[in-house]
């Protein structure tokens, strides 16, 4: 059963890709060129990490990669590479050292941007590709500076398309892009390319415990919240403060001899968020159905802006239609009672959690 983070829902929009798609195929440069060709505008990425809070050692430097999408000097990364560091220096492919203007981040879906000085020479731009038109099986390449080491290829294929990661405070319910291509420490914001030479995601995250796993941003997405990093400095979100999922009283009731009733389960509920302020409560019991896991005890929405929250796709258009400002009213089911609450979205505030370790 699908679950749905009203916080943090972000829509993948559709585009049509037959025709990408079948161009990309016919793509046969050698990958030692596509390498020569694209590897230049992919930068290397140091910042420094302050820890006031440390007698020794109060300072540690991160690194990471980060790939040019702008001749205006705009340069693509990972927000762990850069959110909340000092002191950024871009290091381009010629060799040069500069110093990388931050112009915003979202930690949620781990993308930030910067910005560089043009030299009078200009400045190499990576092509963006769809992600949309990725198939699994399709060869892809990584390029970055894993541990230090400049300009590493690595090459794959893309295991799987829509990937989500619970455990993962950057995934949200964004689909990632999994793929077999060696990814380090240090390759963080990296472009993976597509047999054509083009970004068609920015590496971004790996699974310890696993060999050969590693996950992509699709660059569809980066492209689509591009304009409000650089104008906002942050992605705009509207934020109730809820978290929970989708239940069948049908599927549930039966089984536990209880009255359920379908709608959004919400099992936790963000302090100072609205939804706290009114007054909805979160789950306190752990059950797992099944295989998925809920938080039972909390309230049931059934109805929010006049939309029942019995599908996957109710549930989505309801969240599409958020606005800030706006008012909402829910029917919830509480304890065998239909009650009504309302208030108003605000903006969705930097939360705990929202940040990711280095990589």
């Amino acid at each position: 059963m699908k679950r749905w983070p009203f916080i943090t829902f972000v829509a993948a929009s559709a585009i049509a890709c037959s025709t990408i798609a079948k161009a990309r195929s016919d793509c046969t440069t050698p990958i030692p060129e596509l390498f020569r060709q694209a590897s230049p505008s992919v930068v290397s990425i140091s910042a420094v990490t302050v820890n006031p809070f440390s007698a020794k050692k109060r300072f540690s430097i991160s690194a990471g990669s980060g790939v040019i999408v702008s001749a205006e000097g705009i340069v693509l990364t990972n927000s762990h590479v850069v959110f909340g560091r000092r002191g950024i220096m871009v290091t381009l492919d010629d060799g040069d050292t500069v110093r990388g203007k931050f112009l915003g981040a979202d930690p949620i879906l781990d993308l930030a941007v910067l910005k560089i000085p043009v030299p009078s020479k200009g400045l190499p731009v990576a092509q963006l590709g769809d992600s949309d038109a990725l198939r699994v099986g399709e060869e892809v390449i990584a390029i970055g500076n894993p541990f230090g080491l400049e300009q590493t290829l690595t090459r794959g294929v893309v295991s799987g398309i829509n990937r989500i990661l619970p455990v993962s405070p950057m995934s949200r319910m964004l689909p990632l892009i999994q793929t077999d291509a060696a990814v380090n420490p240090g390759n963080s914001g990296g472009p993976l390319l597509d047999r054509c030479g083009k970004v068609v995601g920015i590496n971004s995250s790996i699974l310890a415990e696993a060999e050969n796993i590693a996950f992509a941003i699709p660059i569809n997405v980066a492209k689509r919240v591009l304009p409000q990093l650089i104008t906002n400095g942050r992605i705009i979100r509207p934020w109730l403060g809820i978290t929970g999922s989708l239940i069948k009283a049908s599927e549930l009731g039966e089984l536990f001899n209880l009255p359920f009733v379908d709608g959004f389960l919400v099992e936790t509920v963000v302090p100072g968020s609205p939804a706290e302020k009114a007054g909805l409560r979160g789950g306190w019991l752990p059950i797992k159905v099944a295989g998925d896991e809920y938080l039972f005890g909390g309230d049931i929405i059934t109805t929010a802006n006049g939309v029942a929250l019995y599908s996957d796709e109710k549930l989505e258009k309801f969240v599409q239609s958020l606005k800030i400002g706006d008012k909402v009213r829910l029917e919830i089911f509480r304890n065998g009672e239909e009650l009504k609450v309302e208030f108003n979205i605000i903006e969705r505030p930097l939360l705990p959690g929202d940040l990711l370790p280095e990589g």
